[in-house]
């Protein structure tokens, strides 16, 4: 069956064009609660944007959910923990907007210098008020941006061509970061005494909840004007109301509230207040790319593939192209390692060796972590649930990496130790195909033997002393019960020594004829694993 994308609001043309080809699409109004519960009994994907409240209730709606897509940045509207805890992955679009709200922080902060709107208002009422309407040039002025991160550093950068002095707020940023962007850092309490405009482009947090409050508002110019296009909260409305009305604040835009919606605020009152409804990512193109990215994101998620734009998964960042080749490599090393040892690790380093190293390449112990557990847990092991199962199974996972040859394709390894000491290794590689393109994921050890066997379909190990016949001997039983050999190989350290025979069948393997082949031959040790489950 295909899968189910459950669309709870609206979505750009272009996303729903592009999810439509692959998956059955069913549409439901999410702010009605009880249609959204009885659409999500099936839907594998839920997207939505800021309306529909997907929480810990509609989660548990939801048996096959595999994706919550938030078309737009913020994820105030989706409980991330509850998806966590069921390995449901949590994506969003988060920079699908960010040229669109810096856009927006400055159309409030120029409209609050020159009272545009109440200008216009009063225009509209048929009046020629030029006078009462003078207002401020913006050139020359001190601009403090509360928040330097993505929109903050493009809001700084359009108000340095105005002719400003720029300053920021932000502890996390590094000052060689900003003073490349002509921007000097200082503390807030600096920042509010200097400051002639004040942007903020902060998150919604506890620690930054009410950053700007009655005793902050003390501290600023009485012609200071203040602008809030981040996150409703940041700045204690009621205190803000008061500080204007006592002409301690010259005045602000806001298109975000503590609440919303909001209808009604004692900061809709003064006319130098420019206040409007949430409009920061109210663009067609901010709503065309969160649309189009949270679709594509639908997509690798439903495949099983890594998302970047995860919210609740432990691999940040984009992965490089020289990386990505190597997520099948890691998880399919992940649930051989799992089969060869019968069970759970105590302990799992991957090890990557060669030029990819030369990249973020900390997404390969995810999927690593993903595969491991892929065969040994009922529930579905995905890249957001994986490093929880390992963390409550006591596994530990670690990642060492060294570029050892700029020359050779990148060479990854799984090596760990049971919990009765035993020790298990795996290695694989990713050669390059056709036209550099990335060939077949292949095999090419196991605790010390060579091999070069194609990961995929469904594997067989068996673990011998070599002597003549055993080939046949395996090939006339699983021949006997209806099984096709694909592909065997047999690797050995040395003439009648112990031996690693490997074979590729096109069919799964049931645990009674893998014990009635390995008893036949007399292996010290046989597995299987099927790499087609993923």
């Amino acid at each position: 069956m295909t899968p189910v994308v459950l669309i709870a609001e609206e979505l750009a043309p272009a996303a729903l064009d592009l999810l439509s080809t692959d998956f059955t699409l069913r549409h439901v109004d999410g702010t009605d609660r009880a249609a959204l519960l009885a659409a999500l009994a099936d839907a594998e994907a839920v997207i939505v944007r800021s309306a529909t409240r997907v929480d810990a209730e509609a989660i548990a709606a939801a048996p096959r959910l595999r994706v919550v897509a938030r078309a737009g940045v913020g994820l105030d509207n989706v409980d991330v923990p509850a998806a966590t805890a069921r390995g449901v992955m949590v994506v969003n679009a988060p920079t699908s907007n960010i040229i669109s709200a810096a856009e927006q922080a400055v159309a409030l902060l120029l409209a609050v210098a020159r009272h545009t709107v109440p200008a216009a208002a009063s225009l509209r009422r048929g009046e020629w008020q030029r006078s009462r309407f003078t207002g401020v040039e913006v050139y020359g002025k001190t601009v403090g941006v509360v928040g330097l991160g993505r929109i903050g550093t493009l809001v700084a950068q359009r108000m340095a061509a105005f002719g400003t002095r720029l300053v920021a707020y932000d502890p996390y940023i590094q000052p060689a970061r900003a003073a490349a962007l002509g921007v000097h850092l200082m503390s807030l309490e600096e920042l509010l005494r200097e400051a002639d405009f004040i942007s903020i482009h902060l998150p919604r947090t506890p620690e930054t909840t009410g950053l700007i409050g009655a005793k902050e508002l003390r501290l600023v110019k009485p012609t200071v004007r203040i602008i809030n296009a981040a996150r409703g909260g940041l700045i204690d409305e009621r205190a803000l109301a008061e500080a204007i009305a006592q002409g301690r604040v010259a005045g602000a835009g806001l298109d975000v509230f503590a609440t919303e919606p909001c209808t009604a605020s004692p900061l809709f009152g003064y006319d130098n207040v420019v206040a409007v409804p949430h409009l920061g990512a109210s663009t067609v193109e901010a709503q065309d790319k969160a649309g189009v990215a949270v679709a594509r994101s639908v997509k690798l998620a439903l495949a099983g593939e890594f998302v970047p734009d995860a919210a609740n998964v432990q691999a940040g960042g984009v992965v490089a192209e020289e990386v990505r080749p190597l997520l099948p490599l890691a998880e399919r090393l992940g649930r051989v390692f799992t089969a060869v040892a019968g069970g759970v690790a105590a302990t799992v380093d991957v090890v990557v060796r060669g030029p990819a190293v030369q990249h973020d390449v900390s997404v390969l112990k995810l999927a690593a972590t993903k595969g491991l557990f892929a065969s040994v847990v009922e529930d579905r092991v995905t890249y957001v649930n994986a490093p929880h199962l390992a963390a409550d199974r006591g596994v530990q996972v670690a990642l060492s990496a060294a570029q050892e040859s700029a020359e050779e394709p990148t060479a990854l390894g799984l090596r760990g130790a049971l919990p009765d000491g035993r020790l298990v290794s795996v290695t694989g590689t990713v050669p390059a195909g056709p036209a550099g393109a990335a060939g077949p994921v292949r095999l090419t050890g196991m605790d010390g033997f060579e091999l070069e066997l194609t990961a995929e379909g469904v594997l067989l190990f068996y673990r011998y002393t070599d002597r003549p016949g055993v080939v046949g001997t395996i090939g006339t039983i699983l021949g006997g019960s209806g099984l096709n050999i694909a592909a065997m190989q047999v690797a050995r350290r040395a003439a009648g020594g112990e031996a690693l025979m490997t074979l590729t069948v096109d069919s799964p393997v049931h645990a009674d004829l893998l014990a009635k082949t390995a008893e036949a031959i007399g292996a010290t040790a046989a597995s299987t694993v099927d790499l087609t489950e993923e």
